[in-house]
């Protein structure tokens, strides 16, 4: 999941937060709010910048440069993933915590938005190397409460994951003995470490849910020329990192072709289809998509393949990947922003001015935080969702059966009762709450567009609802009267 050359000569040329802020201020004018309290609402409170060495295996010192960013506190906890980064700078890091500040209003999570980046490749460190990197970039948020489950709470992003995640619980947990909520100080932990099933692939299944429900709207198709339902669709996914394969993943177990794959070695393309999971294999074994023999075509230049033929289009990798130089040439009827910010403001423009459908980043790729979320009341509670009621759920549904059977004479086969009577475990009460949270919050998007027709784009819709929610917030707390 990372960029081609001048993908990456255009990320220093783009004002990543400025973007943001564009996005915020066209839809700030659709509402009434006061300048000064929309001025708060787009800032980031607080931006922590700062450096710490490191002694390298070799036992050289490195001074390592990192962030820590929190951008709205009307509601704590902040939450933010980490990145780990060679691109990571300030402009970045800031962007997204402002996306994760809105992205949390837009799918109702009590968070504000925060982020954190480390200015590291992690494939130049060693594991140990990393942990040092980890637990040292801790420390420092710990020593300026940056850190903590009432106050900023971490989780994976680009570059870190399940066991980074370890390493920052256990130096919280370190500096902080005895604390009772400790593990809820950070999320995307693995679960022997207080993590939730689900979580892992949590914002490509939403990512999904979002692709899906924009899909089902028989009025919105029928204007872009295609049949509702996700069935049949062709879709290009870049990026096979955690977003991008369960993004494909999902959508071709519920009917969808995943016609071509991008990654930053090249991208394969088939017509009829290529299997995800064979190609995710055949990556790990050779290092690459290319030379996958299911694929008709193969680009060593990633970006072509983006702009093959297909229904929808989900770029799950980095930001700022479609642009108005190659945003004519895509040939997709929507957009489903698996990533933060792949597609520029300029690009955007012209896809709608096409017709197309853009399904935003701040609401497509929100799995993740609706999951953390469930992660973080978890951890505090100290019961596993489904612990306390599963059992009891199961002996109601078994004494419903035996009322039903024995009323009707009709005995149900051994595999109807299990199915029938089965209460819900952990996973599948994380991916109903995580459906609900990505239905309601399509349709609210959705309405508010349709409420006002000079409202010209979901994201632009999804940004009004996320500025009214935090203003309500912020007037709540008697900041604005």
């Amino acid at each position: 999941m990372a960029k081609s050359v001048k993908a990456k000569a255009a990320a220093h040329d783009t004002n990543f937060f400025g973007d943001v802020c564009a996005f915020f201020d066209k839809a700030a004018s659709f509402t009434k709010h006061p300048q000064g309290l929309l001025n708060q609402i787009k800032t980031c409170n607080s931006v922590y910048r700062f450096q710490f060495p490191i002694r390298k295996a070799n036992g050289s010192i490195e001074v390592i440069d990192a962030w820590r960013v929190e951008h709205s506190h009307h509601k704590l906890p902040t939450k933010g993933g980490i990145r780990y980064s060679e691109m990571v700078n300030e402009d970045e890091v800031m962007a997204l915590a402002a996306l994760m500040t809105y992205k949390c209003a837009i799918v109702n999570v009590g968070f504000g938005g925060a982020k954190g980046g480390v200015k590291i490749n992690p494939k130049n460190y060693t594991v140990g190397e990393l942990e040092n990197i980890t637990r040292r970039y801790t420390a420092e948020l710990i020593k300026k409460n940056f850190i903590g489950p009432g106050i900023d709470v971490p989780a994976p992003d680009y570059g870190t994951g399940e066991r980074e995640m370890s390493w920052i619980v256990d130096t919280y947990a370190t500096f902080n003995p005895g604390s009772l909520d400790a593990s809820a100080c950070v999320t995307g932990k693995p679960i022997s470490q207080s993590g939730i099933n689900g979580r892992r692939e949590a914002t490509g299944r939403g990512v999904f849910f979002a692709t899906r429900e924009c899909v089902s709207v028989p009025e919105d198709m029928k204007k872009i020329g295609l049949t509702p339902g996700i069935e049949g669709k062709k879709v290009i996914v870049q990026g096979l990192g955690n977003v991008g394969f369960y993004s494909a993943k999902f959508i071709q177990e519920a009917g969808g072709v995943i016609v071509g794959l991008c990654e930053y070695e090249g991208s394969i393309y088939n017509p009829k289809g290529l299997d995800v999971e064979k190609v995710f294999e055949h990556r790990k074994k050779t290092g690459s998509i290319l030379g996958y023999k299911g694929a008709t075509k193969e680009f060593k230049n990633s970006s072509v393949g983006l702009e093959q033929e297909c229904d929808i289009l989900v770029p799950a990798a980095l930001e700022n990947q479609i642009t108005i130089e190659n945003i004519k040439r895509i040939k997709a009827k929507i957009i489903a922003e698996g990533a933060n910010g792949p597609t520029t403001p300029e690009a955007a423009d012209f896809f709608m001015k096409k017709g197309g459908i853009i399904i935003p980043d701040a609401y497509c790729n929100a799995g993740g935080v609706t999951v953390s979320y469930f992660e973080w009341l978890k951890n505090l509670s100290h019961v596993a969702f489904g612990r306390m009621d599963k059992r009891y759920e199961e002996n109601q549904n078994r004494t419903l059966v035996d009322t039903i059977e024995k009323a009707t004479g009709v005995k149900l086969s051994a595999d109807q009762r299990k199915l029938i009577v089965k209460g819900p475990d952990e996973l599948e009460l994380v991916n109903s709450g995580l459906e609900e949270s990505m239905v309601r919050s399509y349709h609210e998007i959705r309405e508010i567009k349709l409420m006002n027709k000079k409202i010209d784009s979901l994201r632009t819709a999804a940004f009004v609802g996320a500025i009214d929610k935090i203003a309500v917030s912020y007037m709540n707390l008697g900041i604005f009267p």
